[in-house]
């Protein structure tokens, strides 16, 4: 007994033995970050909802760390450097903190992006967020996964999909596109050819395309048989006798039917002033 106890004490003095002053881990600050599978950017068209003034973006954010009896607060920010939106024109400014409920380890955040900006329907502007920790949390996880780049505009381009029906549906512009979106019933349509049966689609292809040859040919009639959908006919004050043709929910975003005498019809227009015929 006496010579392990010699053993031991002579241990320590070879290899200057002590206690190391490891910091308790409840005593260190969590983390918190962006919880996305990937880090790609987010990319988001008004288009596809042209009656919207506004749309939000959910953010998800988790801590790294234990959850407390506590709310906590966090910081999410536009990076400058990295962001071409401007706050109040396309999207709302971000509050100067954010909470991380008491007893909880994930949360949603909104990023309200604007849909004003009639630039828009012609290039896209990005918003790049960055999380830090605020007051409660610690900001050393990378930064790929605390930053993520929202990328958003009111431009559409020609699906895939568009050229298997072009006997039907005509050339492609993007304000036929999106008078399809309004009217059909659906965004999408089967691609010919793209699997065995896709023909047992075709019925139904022809009836969402038929839903928007009538709002093409019977402008007033689907729009008093749509009044749910919120568009109306507004007459322009310039004596042509055309219309402008807008959701009331959206009515920055409108689209021309210009009035022919010689043929005393009405007709939308493109986006390259030419007429949207089927």
């Amino acid at each position: 007994m006496k010579r392990l106890s010699i053993i031991t004490i002579l241990a320590c003095l070879l290899f200057s033995c002590k206690k190391d002053n490891i910091k308790p881990y409840d005593l260190a600050k969590d983390n918190i970050y962006l919880n996305y599978a990937n880090t790609d950017s987010l990319v988001y068209s008004f288009a596809y909802h042209p009656e919207r003034e506004k749309d939000t973006i959910w953010i998800p954010v988790m801590i790294s760390g234990k959850m407390i009896h506590r709310d906590r607060h966090f910081t999410l920010a536009a990076v400058d450097s990295a962001t071409t939106a401007v706050s109040g024109k396309h999207y709302e400014a971000l509050k100067a903190s954010y909470t991380m409920p008491a007893d909880s380890g994930t949360i949603k955040i909104p990023v309200i992006l604007l849909n004003v900006d009639t630039a828009l329907a012609n290039k896209s502007v990005h918003l790049t967020i960055r999380i830090s920790g605020g007051e409660d949390f610690a900001t050393n996880l990378p930064l790929e996964i605390r930053t993520k780049r929202i990328q958003y505009s009111n431009r559409l381009e020609e699906p895939a999909w568009w050229s298997s029906w072009a006997g039907n549906l005509g050339k492609y512009s993007r304000v036929k596109h999106q008078l399809f979106l309004i009217s059909s019933g659906t965004t999408d349509l089967v691609i010919a050819n793209s699997y065995p049966d896709w023909y047992m689609e075709i019925p139904r292809t022809l009836y969402y395309i038929s839903n928007t040859s009538y709002l093409l040919q019977y402008p007033f009639e689907w729009v008093k048989e749509h009044a749910a959908s919120g568009y109306v006919l507004e007459k322009r004050n310039d004596l042509t006798g055309d219309y402008d043709f807008f959701s009331k929910t959206a009515p920055a975003k409108r689209f021309l039917l210009k009035y022919y005498a010689s043929a005393s019809k009405y007709v939308f227009i493109d986006e390259n002033g030419d007429q949207i015929l089927f």
